[in-house]
C-alpha cells in the first residue's frame, strides 16, 4: 500500500512539473514573462495587419500587435497599439517611422518601426509613432500596366515619323550620288570649271600677281628701315608719318588682291599643270604676306620703343601700360596725381567676397559700387583711356602685388562684359598699397578707377 502512494505521489509531482514546465515554454514563446512597452500608431489601410501580427525593430522580432481599434467613421484612422520588448526601447525614438511590410511578394504581412535618429529623444511609453501608408501591390501593377501601355503608344508614333525621316534620307543620298558622278563627268557648270583649262591658267595669273604684290611689300619693309635710320639722323617726324602712309597703301592693296583671289577660287578649283593645287599655292603666298606683315610690325614697335621716338609716339597716343613698371607709372605726369584726373576710390571691403576656392571675387555689393562710379564719371569715361589701379596690403611684398593684379583685373573684366569700354581703352596696374604722390591717399587697400584726361 505505501508502494501506491509513492507511486500516485510521483506520478502528481511529474505531471504538475511538466505542466508547469509547459506554461513556461509558451510564455516565453510569446514573452509573456519578460517586460514589454507600449506603443501606438494610426494607419487608414492597414493592408491585412490584424492582432497577433508580429512587429519588428530595426529587423528583428521584438514584439507584436496587441490591439487595432476600429474607426468612426470613414475618414478616420485605426489605431494598432503594439507590444514591444523593453529591449528595443533604445532605439525607437521620436522620429521613428512604422511601415507596414510583407514577408516576401506574397508572404505575412507586419509592422517594422524604423531607428530613428541618435539626436532625437527617446519615445516613452504610450506615444503615438509616425507612420508611413503601406504600398498597395495591385496599385503599383495597374500603375506598370498603364506606362507600358503609353510606352507602347509613343513607340508606335515614332515609329512612323522615323519611317518618314529615313525615308527623306535615302532620297537625299541618291541626289547627292547623282550630283557627284555629274562632276566627275564634267556635267553641269561646277563640272565645267573644274574640268577647264582656260579657268585653271586664270587662277595661275592670279596667284602670281599676288606673289609681285609680297615682292613689293618686302621692299616697302625694307624702305621703312632705311627710314628709321634717317629718322635717327635728322629727328624729323613728319617722315614717320609718310612711311606709315605707304606702308598702309600697299597692305590695301595687298588685301585687295586677296579679296580677287578668294572671288576667283569661288568659280574654280583644280590643281595645275605641275600638280599643285590652288590651295597650295595660296597658302604659301599667303604665308610670304605674313612674313612681311610681321617684318612691318617689329618695325613700328621699334620705332615706338626708340629712345629719340618714344616721346613722339605717346604723343601721338601709341601708348601702353605693359611697359610701364609701378615705379615708372607713379612718376608719370599723365597718370599721376599732379594731372588732376578724375580718380574714383573704392574700399575692398566694399567690393570683394571670399570665394569658392578660397580667393576674392567680386560681391553684388562691389558690382553696384562700380556702376555707381561709371554713372558718376559721365560719357568722359567711354572718351578717354581708363586705368584701374590695384591695391592691397596684406601678405609680402610678392603676395601684395600678385594680390592688387588680381583685384585690378576683376575689375576690368566687369567693365568690359558690361559697358561698351574698348579693350584697347582700359589697363590695369598693380601698385601693391602705395598710391602715386598728390591723389589724397598715402596708403590704399581697394581699386582705384582713373579716367586719364589730358589737362
Amino acid at each position: 500500500m505505501p508502494g501506491r502512494y509513492v507511486a500516485v505521489g510521483f506520478f502528481i509531482i511529474t505531471g504538475l512539473t511538466l505542466f508547469a514546465l509547459g506554461i513556461f515554454l509558451i510564455g516565453s514563446r510569446h514573452e509573456a514573462f519578460s517586460h514589454h512597452v507600449f506603443l501606438y500608431t494610426e494607419f487608414a489601410n492597414l493592408d491585412s495587419v490584424t492582432k497577433g501580427s508580429k512587429v519588428q525593430v530595426a529587423g528583428m522580432d521584438a514584439g507584436q500587435v496587441a490591439r487595432i481599434d476600429v474607426p468612426d467613421s470613414p475618414n478616420g484612422r485605426f489605431r494598432v497599439q503594439m507590444r514591444v520588448d523593453e529591449r528595443f526601447h533604445g532605439l525607437i525614438r521620436s522620429d521613428s517611422v512604422v511601415t507596414v511590410d510583407t514577408e516576401g511578394v506574397v508572404g505575412n504581412t507586419f509592422l517594422t518601426i524604423h531607428a530613428g535618429s541618435p539626436n532625437a529623444l527617446i519615445a516613452q511609453a504610450d506615444s503615438i509613432l509616425q507612420s508611413k501608408p503601406p504600398v498597395n501591390i495591385s496599385d503599383l501593377l495597374t500603375n506598370g500596366l498603364g506606362l507600358m501601355n503609353d510606352a507602347d503608344a509613343t513607340l508606335k508614333q515614332v515609329g512612323g515619323k522615323i519611317n518618314v525621316v529615313l525615308d527623306g534620307a535615302n532620297v537625299a543620298i541618291v541626289n547627292a550620288n547623282d550630283v557627284l558622278v555629274g562632276l566627275k563627268e564634267g556635267r553641269g557648270p561646277a563640272g565645267m570649271l573644274l574640268r577647264d583649262e582656260k579657268v585653271a591658267s586664270q587662277i595661275r595669273e592670279t596667284i602670281s600677281t599676288v606673289q609681285s604684290t609680297t615682292s613689293n611689300l618686302k621692299q616697302a619693309s625694307a624702305g621703312v628701315n632705311s627710314m628709321v635710320v634717317d629718322i635717327q639722323q635728322r629727328q624729323f617726324p613728319q617722315k614717320i608719318d609718310d612711311t606709315l602712309t605707304q606702308v598702309h597703301s600697299a597692305s590695301t592693296q595687298a588685301n585687295e588682291t586677296i579679296s580677287e583671289v578668294r572671288q576667283s577660287l569661288a568659280q574654280a578649283l583644280g590643281p595645275d599643270a605641275y600638280g599643285v593645287t590652288a590651295g597650295q599655292n595660296i597658302s604659301q603666298a599667303l604665308g610670304n604676306v605674313n612674313v612681311a606683315t610681321g617684318n612691318m610690325a617689329e618695325d613700328t614697335e621699334a620705332l615706338k620703343h626708340n629712345f629719340f621716338l618714344k616721346g613722339f609716339f605717346n604723343h601721338r597716343g601709341y601708348y601702353t601700360l605693359s611697359s610701364l613698371s609701378p615705379q615708372e607709372y607713379r612718376r608719370s605726369k599723365l597718370l599721376a596725381g599732379n594731372n588732376h584726373s578724375p580718380r574714383v576710390w573704392l574700399r575692398a571691403d566694399d567690393l570683394f567676397q571670399q570665394g569658392p576656392h578660397d580667393g576674392e571675387e567680386l560681391s553684388d555689393r562691389g558690382k553696384h559700387a562700380i556702376d555707381v562710379a561709371v554713372v558718376s564719371s559721365g560719357d568722359s569715361v567711354f572718351a578717354h583711356p581708363v586705368v584701374i589701379e590695384g591695391y592691397a596690403d596684406a601678405g609680402t611684398p610678392a603676395e601684395t602685388l600678385a594680390s592688387s593684379y588680381a583685384r585690378a583685373q576683376m575689375v576690368r573684366n566687369y567693365l568690359e562684359a558690361r559697358y561698351p569700354f574698348a579693350a584697347t581703352n582700359v589697363g590695369v596696374i598693380p601698385l601693391s598699397a602705395t598710391p602715386p604722390t598728390g591723389v589724397g591717399h598715402d596708403r590704399w587697400s581697394g581699386v582705384c578707377i582713373l579716367v586719364a584726361e589730358k589737362k
